[in-house]
């Protein structure tokens, strides 16, 4: 766990939340960040944190649900430091509206990013890996209880998130012979600014009744990430693992 030196890491969703804590804490480790996002909004700020602590990243501009940029991203990175070892398929769209009033728009737009996108990545990074011949680590990031504060389910981001674990079991099976291991990180309630803008007034008491350590911040559950990324985790493979802090109800 300790280095990650000269390895070469691409995160989706980079611009804030999550995506920049892990951004930031992997390259704290010595690894080489290719840090995607839709717009350069958020993400600019994200590779310049990393630059000004001495850490390498380069910003990847590109819509991961869609196949072009998605091998465009891969083929840029590739030719700036020629591998891929470890990709963290962050990126997630979460719509407000309800399964009664959701558009069509808003349906298609959270099955490409949240499902397709991570399929697509995984699919591009795989061939990668797969002719290195150095193995590599997989992460999708789901979601330990997709749920509205008033109980309501949230019905296309959960059933994307759903699929995404049973995708991520599906890919560990069939990359594993290559050395490719592909685990799910699901997270219970993280203390971001998209967190509490979704909840809003409702966020604080929500945090307040949660057990001791179940609000979560992003840098705790980019250490876990850390820690299936290392030789340590090397016969965990296909799994989801929780990190809510025993958290299922308001997360």
């Amino acid at each position: 766990m300790n280095s990650l030196r000269d390895h070469v890491v691409l995160i989706t969703g980079a611009g804030r939340g999550l995506g920049r804590a892990l951004a930031l804490t992997f390259a704290a480790r010595g690894a080489r960040i290719a840090a995607n996002d839709l717009t350069p909004v958020n993400l600019d700020e994200t590779v310049e944190q990393i630059r000004a602590a001495g850490g390498q990243a380069e910003t990847c501009i590109g819509d991961i649900a869609k196949k072009t940029p998605v091998q465009g991203i891969v083929n840029r990175l590739l030719d700036r430091w020629g591998r891929l070892d470890i990709v963290i398929n962050n990126a997630a769209v979460r719509p407000r509206a309800s399964l009664l009033d959701m558009d069509e728009w808003d349906l298609q737009r959270t099955l490409n990013v949240n499902l397709g996108g991570a399929f697509l990545l995984m699919q591009v990074a795989g061939r990668i890996m797969r002719e290195q011949g150095s193995g590599g680590v997989i992460i999708n990031i789901g979601d330990a209880a997709p749920r509205l504060p008033e109980g309501r389910s949230e019905a296309i981001y959960a059933a994307t998130k759903a699929g995404l674990l049973a995708l991520t079991q599906a890919a560990a099976q069939e990359l594993a012979p290559y050395g490719i291991r592909v685990n799910a990180l699901c997270p219970g309630l993280l203390d971001t600014a998209s967190t509490r803008e979704r909840l809003g007034e409702r966020f604080a008491e929500i945090a307040a009744r949660l057990p001791e350590g179940a609000l979560l911040q992003p840098v705790e559950v980019a250490e876990v990430a850390l820690f299936l990324c290392s030789p340590a985790a090397r016969h965990i493979n296909g799994v989801c693992l929780p990190v809510s802090g025993g958290n299922w109800r308001e997360a």
